[in-house]
């Protein structure tokens, strides 16, 4: 049954018109770009945990003869050997919040970003 009504305008579900649809988003990848993305991804918070387990650790006066605390300093001090003494405080933990966070920030922002960018493709 279609309107006869000419100023009525159309009928929105005359059989020559279709239900309006929702906008369609752009369909993902399920391969590889979108698998690597994961990986940077949490990757990057890895390193990032590591990074913030150390200066905590340090923060908290952790035994620094503990194998556990060694092995998370021995990994942020890999993770971070670039931003070394990049700030020299007078303060010690200031510095070690500073050298060991500054990295933690600049992984996350930079692994992040790569994984968001390798999603959109």
């Amino acid at each position: 049954m279609s309107n006869t009504d000419p100023m009525a305008g159309p009928h929105p579900y005359d059989r020559y018109q279709q239900p309006p649809q929702p906008p369609r988003r752009p369909e993902r990848r399920e391969g590889g770009a979108r698998r690597v993305g994961l990986v940077v991804h949490t990757i990057a918070d890895i390193a990032a945990a590591f990074l913030g387990l150390w200066i905590l650790l340090y923060l908290l006066e952790a035994n620094q003869g503990n194998v556990f605390v060694e092995f998370v300093h021995g990994t942020a001090d890999w993770l971070a050997w670039w931003s070394q003494d990049v700030f020299t405080m007078d303060t010690e933990g200031l510095r070690v919040l500073l050298n060991y966070g500054l990295p933690a920030v600049i992984y996350l922002l930079i692994g992040h970003g790569i994984a968001a960018r390798l999603n959109r493709v």
